[in-house]
């Protein structure tokens, strides 16, 4: 399934910041109907090493109220973590609308069926019996009123190495890359297994998976932020404004304008 995902889609640099800037302003605007509505907004990142999802995480919420969201990065499970059920650890994350109205797991309780299956972490039955869990999980969010967004970010092989040489050759990127990066490298087709068996057993009505198109970064983000903007439009049966771009270019060059006059 992975191999048949048009890989080569971009856009051009003023398409990029255009179409950013337009659903940001949009996903702005719905973030706030979310804390009107009192609603949860469940967004999961997966992807392989190297495929942009700290990058597109940073541009979902550039815009968006700091008060009103919350990113998780997930690492392997410690301490008190790694005493219960896998799924523990996400539950206790979850937050009340009137706290947090946005929850962004980076990596999240799929790795039970993608790290854990391919490096043994658990058993066969384990990893098998927890599409149902993951699935039944997500249906209890949904029954609860959250509504969840899942994002894998497909990059190419080709393109992972690049981005890998780059990192090593760049002094500031370095620390990003690690002898583990190179080992899951070295994993490419039992990890795509597990991944394709993922896509198709955990893509549901409640909450589908979405693959974002990453070789191009810049399409990648503004193909998260549309799905976003459309999937909130839908779930609270708001329309936002249609940002003009124009309009928000001449607001800056006014304010800027009248600074210069004082």
């Amino acid at each position: 399934m992975l191999e048949k995902i048009d890989l080569t889609k971009s856009l051009s640099r003023e398409e990029y910041v255009k179409s950013m800037i337009s659903y940001q302003l949009q996903l702005r605007e719905l973030a706030y109907q979310l804390y009107a509505q009192k609603r949860t907004l469940v967004i999961v990142y997966e992807g392989w090493d190297a495929s942009g999802k700290g990058g597109n995480i940073k541009r979902v919420t550039e815009k968006l109220d700091p008060r009103g969201y919350e990113v998780f990065p997930i690492a392997a499970p410690a301490g008190e973590d790694k005493t219960h059920h896998y799924l523990w650890r996400f539950w206790r994350r979850l937050k009340p609308p009137d706290e947090k109205q946005v929850l962004i797991f980076d990596r999240s309780w799929y790795g039970r069926v993608m790290v854990e299956r391919v490096e043994g972490f658990c058993t066969g039955a384990e990893w098998k019996r927890a599409y149902r869990e993951i699935n039944e999980f997500e249906r209890q969010l949904s029954d609860f009123g959250m509504i969840t967004a899942k994002f894998w970010v497909h990059i190419s092989s080709s393109e992972q190495l690049a981005r890998f040489e780059g990192r090593k050759d760049t002094p500031y990127k370095a620390w990003k890359l690690t002898d583990e990066d190179w080992r899951n490298r070295s994993k490419w087709d039992a990890y795509t297994e597990a991944v394709e068996d993922m896509l198709l057993r955990t893509s549901t009505a409640t909450a589908p998976w979405t693959i974002v198109e990453g070789n191009d970064k810049n399409y990648a983000r503004v193909k998260t932020l549309r799905t976003l903007v459309e999937l909130l439009s839908r779930e609270l049966h708001y329309q936002p404004t249609s940002a003009d771009i124009s309009q928000v270019g001449a607001a800056k060059k006014g304010k800027r304008g009248k600074k210069g006059k004082k």
